[in-house]
């Protein structure tokens, strides 16, 4: 992706817990430059009192949202109308949209249709069709910085000794079939070429879920691709090949 893009970051305060802020929007920072960053939220609530502290740390602009009745979340109405206001002024080509709600669906497929890119973060318990109307989703766990040590893989299983998930086999035809899509005559795929009709594929789809911080030794953990290395002219860095074994 183009890190040199303005992005609007929307951040669903009601909905998202403070602790990672600074994980999020250094993640963010990788796909573009986060120009507006607005975090919106019914201040005047005890629930949203662990933000305060981490809105100048981060320049998050508080967007004070009352709750007009009980069991109503107007938040979310606030951050569609200020999107939509965003996307007519033609200030951004892009739009990180930070929540775990699935009411932000239609909006992330308007968005995607006027050409933005759309990012979505939120928790594992995001309902999938906001996910897959993502360009890109990033669940906030995967961010969260495990001090640990304990985190060593089991390659031959695909399993973790912590919380992340196990390779299917789903995972392991979605990682064939990707390879094969993008091949060459002789089986050879780009990675890079892989990984993005990955992400074009499904959206969550991220290495980091797994227990690997990229996809090279997710695939070489998974012992059912061949990986090769080749010069690249002109540079010192190496392009990387994958290629199913069977």
């Amino acid at each position: 992706m183009n890190k040199d893009i303005n992005l609007a970051v929307l951040i669903d305060g009601d909905n998202i817990p403070s602790a990672h802020v600074k994980e999020m929007m250094e993640e963010i920072a990788k796909y573009g430059n986060p120009t507006i960053k607005r975090i919106y939220g019914d201040w005047t609530k005890p629930n949203l009192s662990k933000w305060k502290s981490m809105l100048l740390e981060n320049a998050l602009t508080p967007i004070q949202q009352y709750a007009y009745t009980t069991g109503k979340n107007a938040t979310d109405s606030a951050m569609i109308i200020d999107a939509m206001d965003i996307l007519y002024s033609g200030k951004v080509s892009g739009f990180c949209l930070v929540s775990s709600d699935s009411d932000f669906t239609r909006l992330a497929t308007r968005l995607r249709e006027a050409g933005m890119l759309v990012m979505g973060i939120g928790e594992k318990k995001t309902p999938e069709p906001f996910i897959v109307a993502c360009d890109r989703f990033i669940y906030i766990e995967i961010l969260k910085k495990n001090s640990e040590k304990d985190t060593a893989t089991d390659k031959s299983s695909g399993t973790k000794k912590n919380d992340d998930e196990k390779i299917t086999a789903k995972i392991i035809r979605l990682i064939g079939t990707t390879i094969s899509d993008c091949a060459d005559e002789d089986g050879w795929a780009f990675l890079g070429d892989v990984g993005s009709l990955l992400q074009k594929k499904q959206p969550n789809f991220d290495s980091r879920n797994f227990g690997f911080q990229k996809l090279t030794p997710m695939i070489q953990a998974i012992n059912k691709f061949e990986v090769e290395q080749r010069e690249q002219k002109g540079s010192r860095h190496k392009l990387i090949y994958v290629r199913n074994k069977d």
